[in-house]
């Protein structure tokens, strides 16, 4: 059962990005180098990184906010159009020295050819006035979620996760990197297969897996820990219950932004009110949804609940 998402608020803090994709056919290969010629025949544009995060909240009823820093250039503009159009509520600092990052990923035959990156770190001095608005908005919502891409726009999230602890907000984690330690205190990490293995090494089962799951828990004083692991499905640890949730998947297209699904689906889950337990579960359907489209999807409440 889907609780009513309509009052639940989930603050975004994280790294934005433009994601755009050009759509072609090849037919052959260039006479210059031995790769495809792509004929673009249309174009899209979606928001990427933690922008997609808030937009697969808003699109399954709840509200966004987004706070982040972007460039002040067009693909600056264009998320922050893109992003209204899908009812997210967006802060964003404009910083005239950084360009907004932006992925631009080709695609021939529904297979992806290349992807081709822009980016530049923010400034110092605008994560600080960030930081600052983090502080007075994180109040007024009842989740917040830190999407860390790795690109520099969570420079000071242990002191995002203090002040939100200081209000008394659950915290809940995309992490990135190898330095685990900056997010001690938070509410849940969703780390993948891969980024758990780079942090605790490899298990040789189910077992293993948990009681390196339990260590890192432990240390960094989390809530929960979830493990997305791909066709393994997803596992939750958390003091009282270990709980696997197989893969929900019919047909794998595209798993990009399938991470978050999930962590939004759960952050909205929490603020309408479910456990952890029940939010994982409606979020393990919902990344089997998104992960049959293509590029950074969303989903609706009505493909969530036909899923369900």
């Amino acid at each position: 059962m889907i609780p009513d998402c309509q009052n639940a608020r989930v603050l975004v803090v994280g790294d934005v990005m433009l994601d755009r994709y050009w759509f072609g056919e090849v037919s052959r290969i260039s006479p210059e180098a031995p790769v495809p010629i792509v004929h673009v025949k249309k174009t899209e544009e979606r928001p990427g990184g933690a922008a997609n995060v808030a937009r697969n909240i808003a699109s399954l009823g709840g509200q966004a906010t987004l706070l982040s820093v972007v460039g002040d250039d067009e693909p600056g503009r264009t998320l922050t159009t893109l992003l209204e159009q899908e009812r997210v509520t967006t802060h964003f600092h404009k910083d005239p020295a950084l360009p907004t990052t932006v992925k631009l990923r080709v695609i021939g035959r529904q297979q992806q050819l290349m992807r081709i990156d822009f980016e530049t770190p923010p400034s110092r001095e605008v994560l600080e006035d960030k930081l600052d608005d983090f502080e007075s908005m994180v109040d007024a919502h009842d989740v917040v979620i830190l999407s860390d891409y790795g690109k520099g726009g969570l420079t000071h999230v242990t002191k995002m996760i203090d002040a939100a602890k200081r209000h008394g907000k659950r915290i809940l984690i995309d992490p990135k990197g190898d330095d685990y330690s900056k997010y001690r205190g938070a509410t849940l990490l969703t780390p993948n297969r891969s980024e758990f293995r780079e942090i605790m090494g490899k298990w040789r089962d189910d077992t293993d897996l948990a009681q390196r799951a339990e260590k890192l828990r432990d240390d960094l004083s989390l809530e929960a820990l979830l493990v997305t692991r791909s066709e393994e499905g997803m596992s939750l640890f958390t003091a009282s219950e270990i709980l696997h949730e197989p893969t929900q998947a019919r047909e794998v297209f595209d798993v990009s932004g399938a991470g978050d699904t999930v962590i939004a689906t759960i952050a909205l889950m929490l603020a309408a009110g479910s456990d952890i337990a029940a939010a994982v579960r409606i979020a393990n359907r919902a990344a089997g949804v998104v992960v049959g489209k293509l590029g950074t999807a969303t989903l609706t409440r009505t493909e969530l609940e036909a899923a369900i």
